[in-house]
């Protein structure tokens, strides 16, 4: 079968293939070491911080984002605040009471108190780590397998 009536059928050619897990491992390590983990470590920063009882003015499945909006009293101020990447408030509605933690000296900076450890933002960079290194691992398999294919057929 040649080269084209493959491509017609959608078969990948082993180039292709490589290219094509190189680049799913450059996206999933990006999104573990450039996104999660950083979210992870700015939820975990807030630990020691103010607490306050908030109300969520905006909610849903775009929380895990940072969709989500809540306000509390700091200071004798009303704030108005977003929650960061990897809060999971998506399945609350707008109106619900939540415990938060801010940075004294920058109220906008929050989370909710559930959030403070970090653990879903660790979750997901472990898993988008460990995805970037099958991946790797793919293409390296391929490479090796392609370099053998042309050693066969030119020997």
């Amino acid at each position: 079968m040649d080269a084209e009536t493959k491509a017609g059928k959608g078969v990948l050619g082993p180039r292709a293939a490589v290219v094509f897990a190189l680049v799913l491992t450059l996206l999933l390590a990006s999104l573990s070491g450039l996104v999660m983990l950083p979210a992870a470590q700015h939820l975990r920063s807030l630990q020691d911080g103010r607490q306050a009882e908030a109300t969520l003015v905006a909610a849903g499945s775009g929380c895990f984002l940072g969709g989500c909006k809540v306000r509390f009293e700091a200071e004798g101020r009303t704030v108005v605040a977003n929650l960061p990447v990897g809060s999971g408030h998506g399945e609350n509605v707008a109106g619900e009471r939540l415990t938060v933690r801010y940075r004294e000296d920058d109220p906008q900076v929050v989370a909710s108190q559930d959030d403070v450890g970090g653990g879903g933002p660790a979750a997901a960079t472990v898993v988008f780590g460990a995805g970037a290194v099958l991946f790797l691992v793919m293409a390296v398999w391929a490479s090796v397998h392609v370099r053998r294919q042309r050693r066969t057929e030119a020997g």
